[in-house]
């Protein structure tokens, strides 16, 4: 396959398999412009913790859809899905070769399928009802009345993720459809001639690679970053439910000491990494490469492809 029978390129896998060094070195190679596939790197001060590219690292390739969005404000995959769709058009109009990057599956995935979005006007007051009998119910009331009105949707939220479970009860109650009902609906007819390459390594070997990540996070100054959203008393929004965020926010909080804020963040990013691998093995025709290869290896061979 040519670099010219190809619309788009997905660069895929878990957190800390190495996807920003490759995809900088690709896109020199392609004449590519890069576009953010993560779903946390669109907030504007959320940039040690999401493991946000700097200027530094970018090496002159320019990069779409970072730091976009304030941190009170929400994002859902349907805008994700046109503001990206847009970006490919442009970049394409300019040339230039549109490569993705990032670790949401569903994000990326829906920008290159004909995914549909039933995306009905938010009803401000029903949604503060919602938000009303959360603090009253709270989350295992909420998330039981999801599973008697959409047990498949309900299976695949934690009780504790309360957005995700407030737009499954708006969806449900307010439309009359299911969200796993919606979803059965998605078609999976690419709109766009891709490819998208995975990287992966041996478990252990990316575990202890994140555990790692998450010190130098420290090292880099997480907890400043952290200190500065929650000072700003910005929470129960999207953006600090991110990994990351909600684990050293339990610590300013006093609800534990940092060393527990700690562990839970690496096993968290732990559990997300095997949750994102999982993801893109089951929904993704994704070609794999080992990361330990080394990214002049993975090119030639993505090149070669």
């Amino acid at each position: 396959m040519r670099r010219q029978d190809l619309d788009v390129i997905a660069i895929v896998g878990p957190t800390a398999s190495g996807k920003t060094a490759l995809s900088i070195e690709l896109a020199k190679q392609l004449n590519g412009e890069i576009i953010n596939g993560d779903s946390m790197q669109i907030y504007k001060e959320l940039n040690i913790g999401t493991a946000k590219i700097t200027e530094a690292e970018m090496g002159g390739i320019p990069h779409h859809l970072l730091s976009i969005k304030e941190p009170t404000e929400s994002f859902s995959v349907a805008e994700y899905q046109q503001l990206v769709r847009e970006r490919i058009d442009f970049i394409r109009a300019k040339g230039k070769f549109p490569i993705i990057v990032g670790g949401t599956g569903l994000y990326i995935q829906a920008v290159l399928f004909d995914y549909r979005f039933t995306e009905e006007k938010i009803d401000e007051v029903a949604r503060e009802a919602y938000y009303t009998e959360l603090s009253e119910v709270g989350p295992e009331a909420m998330h039981a009345k999801l599973a008697k009105l959409d047990p498949k949707t309900a299976e695949t939220i934690h009780p504790n993720n309360t957005r995700r479970v407030i737009r499954a009860l708006e969806m449900v109650e307010q439309s009359g459809v299911a969200k796993s009902s919606d979803e059965q609906n998605q078609g999976n007819k690419p709109l766009y001639k891709h490819l998208i390459m995975g990287l992966n390594m041996d478990r252990e070997l990316l575990y202890d690679r994140i555990n790692k990540r998450v010190d130098l996070m420290l090292e880099q100054g997480l907890l400043a970053e952290v200190e500065a959203l929650w000072k700003k008393d910005i929470r129960d929004v999207q953006s600090v439910q991110a990994i990351g965020y909600k684990e050293i926010y339990a610590y300013f909080d006093g609800k534990c000491y940092l060393e527990n804020a700690t562990e839970q963040l690496k096993q968290n990013s732990r559990r997300y990494a095997k949750r994102q691998l999982t993801y893109f093995r089951n929904k993704m025709d994704v070609r794999w490469f080992n990361s330990l290869d080394g990214t002049e290896k993975i090119i030639r061979e993505i090149l070669e492809f």
